[in-house]
């Protein structure tokens, strides 16, 4: 082997030293990742930021009125004008003009009975009237007659032309005949009123109704019998339920040692679960003047100021007895947040809300206050979670650990 072959076995410094230093900075950079990788696994975690102990509250709606009211009771809207409709006689039910919800007036027909006999009852009234008026008549011919003759025989007799006894025969004639007069007048009046008690029959076969109302329910179809008292098994007492819409009131129980607090006039406010957005206006109607031992209640009546064609009978609802009556601007609905949630930054109003765990300052601007609930006009919505009684350690992006109560 030639000197030139050994020249060409020499290792390369300079390739080695390059290599080396790249694969160090792979390793370097790997391990840095691998740290940073680390470090925000121990962060979420909460190991290398632990999260800090809150309480919380929601921003809610509120009604201003809840800051003013004395207590609360349940109950339930009842009619205080209802009625079942019925017949006072019993017969078939022919015909039904109203439904469930059907809004009838005073003295409206809503149904018809079967009539057929009382309306021959009618026709014969009539037809009796009609023979009373010719006896009648015929009566009064006969007595114009007799006491033309009794004229005329009292004068023959003062001029004893007639005998005493034909004189008698003529006064009794004119006294029969001025008593079948009199009968036949009476007859006349029987027949009128036998007339008269058919045309009240015939009425009672269409069934009005009593007040103007709305039907609640309908207890009879046609071919039913009507009957006042229901006593058959396939009688039925009423045809329908009615009830004045305008005399809904809230029945409402409020407990013994809370009655101090309610007084006749007082006014309230009135939630209906059906309407649970809505608030309604009312006044204590009356406190009925007796208790209910088993519930240890006293029932109150509660009349609605403001009406609405949705309050319907029977149902569920939540009355407040307030310290003072409700201004126009108070019936709307606000939201509001508790007052210690609000802390300042830079001369400004902020809040810190809880959203999936984190801490979010937002800007807020806010209104009136209510005792401990402060009104806001801007920046959060309702059911924002927001941090009460912030401290110093509250920052943007903290994990929060929500104490629960």
């Amino acid at each position: 082997m030639g000197v030139d072959d050994l020249s060409r076995l020499r290792i390369e410094r300079t390739n080695f030293k390059a290599q080396r230093h790249k694969r160090i900075r792979k390793l370097s950079l790997l391990i840095v990742l691998a740290v940073f990788a680390t470090g925000g696994i121990l962060y979420r975690t909460g190991i290398l930021n632990p999260a800090i102990k809150v309480e919380i509250s929601n921003v809610t709606t509120l009604y201003p009125s809840q800051t003013f009211t004395l207590m609360n009771a349940s109950g339930y809207v009842v009619a205080q004008r209802k009625a079942a409709v019925s017949s006072k006689i019993t017969s078939w039910l022919v015909s039904l003009f109203v439904e469930e919800g059907s809004v009838v007036k005073k003295g409206e027909i809503i149904a018809t009975l079967e009539n057929k006999d009382i309306l021959a009852a009618l026709e014969k009234a009539k037809a009796n009237i009609e023979v009373a008026h010719f006896e009648w008549e015929l009566a009064e011919a006969e007595l114009t007659e007799a006491a033309l003759a009794f004229n005329r025989t009292k004068e023959l007799l003062e001029d004893k032309v007639v005998s005493s006894s034909e004189f008698d025969v003529a006064d009794a004639r004119y006294k029969s005949a001025r008593a079948a007069v009199s009968a036949k007048q009476a007859l006349l009046k029987a027949v009128e009123a036998a007339l008269k008690e058919a045309e009240v029959n015939l009425e009672y076969t269409n069934i009005r109704v009593p007040f103007d109302a709305v039907v609640l329910n309908k207890n009879a179809d046609v071919g039913d019998i009507i009957t006042p008292l229901g006593a058959a098994a396939n009688a039925r007492a009423s045809v329908v339920t009615i009830a004045d819409m305008d005399s809904l009131q809230v029945e409402a129980d409020v407990s013994e040692s809370n009655i101090e607090y309610v007084k006749v006039g007082q006014h309230c406010e009135i939630q209906l679960d059906a309407l649970p957005n809505k608030r309604f206006r009312g006044k204590v109607h009356m406190i009925v003047p007796t208790a209910d031992r088993s519930k240890a209640s006293v029932l109150v009546k509660v009349a609605f100021i403001d009406k609405d064609s949705r309050i319907i009978p029977e149902m569920s609802a939540k009355v407040a007895f307030l310290k003072r009556e409700v201004t126009q601007k108070e019936q709307k609905p606000l939201k509001a947040v508790n007052i210690s949630a609000l802390a300042k930054d830079n001369g400004l109003d902020v809040v810190y809300v809880v959203m999936n765990n984190r801490i979010m300052k937002k800007k807020i601007q806010t209104g009136t206050r209510f005792d401990n609930m402060v009104e806001i006009l801007s920046g959060l919505e309702t059911g924002e979670r927001v941090i009460l009684s912030p401290q110093r350690n509250i920052k943007d992006g903290k994990t929060v650990k929500i104490i629960e109560e």
